[in-house]
């Protein structure tokens, strides 16, 4: 494995080896890996010949300075799983490194409201910063194909719009969320759940089935979603910040669900102190 903390190393390397149209996949992780982000890596090594993994935990996607102190930082661990499953090349930079003193600023970017509704609203600012490091990562990797989690789908919508605003040839590849035997979505959070709280967080996954099973049999969509965050909110330990019924570029609420319209059911929800987002797509 190589393991690279500057940019100039990592560039200077794949210059030598990005010969004949060989192809590069790019994986931008916070580390805290599990079996989600090995499944982006997997993806990318089976599209392309040579596959990059980040591990750079984003200061400016942060909203608060707690959960930036507190996020999980476990860059030999992560090392250890990315060899494990055949990923050579593995990019650790410094905030220093994606950020330089005197560097040129990122491109200011227009979402027309996509940035400040659900996630964004609860977390002003927060795509952002996203926009921005991802913005940074693809000026120094350089790759053909971005490969991102579904399990976040406003950012994979988000970053679909960077892309296009930079003009950057790069495609986005959106890869399905891996899930637990019981249906939780694997984050690097769930580690930080109580026994109870885990116990109960399935009950999430459960809430969007079964919406997104009443909608398509034609069921009013403001009812289910009344009967899904009351469902949720009946576990002692869950309490629904938001569940909404949206399209799937724009985000915007849908009032009335139609088979032929790209939706996704959203939704946050706080496990006592750890929050925890999911979506499912119909």
């Amino acid at each position: 494995m190589f393991i690279f903390r500057r940019a100039a190393e990592l560039q200077a390397f794949l210059q030598r080896r990005r010969t004949h149209g060989r192809s590069l996949g790019f994986v931008p992780t916070m580390g805290a890996l599990h079996a989600g982000h090995l499944s982006l890596v997997e993806r990318a090594q089976a599209e392309n010949e040579l596959t990059v993994a980040s591990v750079f935990v984003n200061p400016t996607q942060f909203n608060e300075a707690e959960d930036l102190r507190t996020y999980p930082r476990t860059p030999g661990k992560d090392c250890e799983l990315l060899a494990q499953v055949g990923c050579g090349l593995v990019f650790l930079p410094t905030v220093e490194e994606v950020y330089p003193k005197g560097g040129h600023l990122s491109p200011k970017l227009v979402f027309d409201g996509l940035d400040t509704r659900l996630e964004g609203e609860h977390r002003p600012g927060h795509f952002d910063g996203v926009a921005q490091v991802v913005t940074r990562l693809l000026e120094l990797v350089q790759p053909d194909r971005l490969y991102l989690g579904q399990k976040d789908a406003q950012q994979v919508a988000i970053l679909r719009s960077t892309i296009k605003q930079i003009e950057s040839p790069v495609e986005i590849v959106a890869v399905p969320t891996v899930r637990d035997h019981d249906g939780l979505a694997l984050s690097s959070r769930n580690a930080r759940l109580s026994a109870e709280a885990r116990r109960e967080a399935p009950a999430i996954y459960e809430a969007l089935k079964r919406t997104s099973a009443g909608l398509k049999d034609g069921l009013d969509a403001a009812s289910l979603l009344a009967q899904a965050k009351a469902y949720i909110n009946a576990f002692a330990s869950l309490k629904v910040e938001y569940l909404e019924l949206v399209d799937a570029e724009q985000m915007k609420p849908i009032q009335t669900y139609r088979a032929e319209q790209a939706a996704i059911l959203v939704t946050a929800v706080w496990a006592e102190d750890v929050r925890l987002i999911d979506n499912l797509e119909l």
